[in-house]
């Protein structure tokens, strides 16, 4: 016969994820009524501690990641996330703290000839996905993003081309989505941004700009449509910020983005569609 407390401690438990998902249910009716969720997040990064690389190097922020703007409407509630205005600022940041000069450009064809330069980055966010508390049980948000960052020669030939996911989330409190949802966001950002300076001064290109040394084209003995994965490492966070497992939970539909060869996963219950 079981002990009488883990009785009690199941079903408070269980009244614990009950009161969570209504929370969640009721925060949606909310938002429902006042017209959705709109965030913008801008991460405030401290300076990473590594060692800077001397190349010159030319960093090509698109159009489309400096406007890019996710819109979906799920369970009648309309979310928008700008994503533009604080990966500009992120992407800047962390080039920045890479290397030893960074000349900025807003097109490929403006690099083409610059004098001096050993690369050229053209980073693109290709997909932005997110799951609520509604589909955690009201226990969290999720966020994934996934990133490819072409990598050019001086004369802006393609040289090789990184795809790179980065995970988030944040506990639910409250009735609000917009906190813990840019909360989220933020944390995918910070975690793509420490893959990329952990892992990319392993790479070969790595290698040849830390000797100052300039990017080449090699020539592909594989297909042309092979990239390289920076690979999902272990990133520390503080016990606070780690969430436990989900309950099972109503499934989202899965994005129609087809996966590339060489593109990491996202975790299991993301879904939605980049819209840049």
């Amino acid at each position: 016969m079981s002990h009488p407390c883990a009785s009690r401690i199941r079903r408070h438990g269980a009244a614990g994820r009950v009161h969570g998902f209504l929370a969640a249910v009721l925060a949606l009716s909310a938002l429902t009524a006042c017209g959705g969720v709109q965030i913008k997040p801008e991460p405030k990064l401290p300076d990473p501690v590594i060692q800077k690389m001397p190349a010159r190097i030319g960093l090509v922020v698109p159009p489309e990641m400096r406007n890019y703007v996710h819109k979906e409407t799920r369970w009648g509630v309309n979310w928008q996330v700008d994503l533009g205005p604080g990966h500009t600022a992120l992407v800047k940041r962390f080039f920045g703290s890479l290397f030893d000069e960074v000349v900025e450009f807003t097109e490929l064809e403006e690099a083409r000839g610059a004098s001096g330069l050993k690369a050229v980055f053209e980073p693109r966010i290709e997909q932005y996905s997110f799951v609520t508390a509604r589909e955690t049980g009201g226990r969290y948000y999720a966020v994934t993003i996934r990133y490819r960052i072409n990598l050019y020669t001086p004369d802006t030939a393609l040289a090789d081309s990184y795809t790179l996911t980065g995970y988030g989330n944040a506990l639910a409190k409250g009735l609000s989505s917009g906190k813990p949802l840019q909360q989220a966001t933020l944390a995918a950002m910070r975690d793509a941004a420490a893959k990329f300076l952990v892992q990319f001064p392993e790479q070969p290109a790595g290698k040849l700009l830390a000797a100052n040394e300039p990017v080449v084209a090699e020539p592909k003995t594989a297909s042309v449509d092979e990239i390289t994965g920076i690979e999902a490492v272990p990133i520390n966070e503080p016990q606070a910020q780690r969430m436990p497992p989900a309950p099972p939970s109503t499934p989202v539909p899965s994005p129609s983005v087809p996966t590339t060869p060489g593109t990491e996963k996202p975790p299991p219950g993301t879904s939605g569609e980049a819209n840049p």
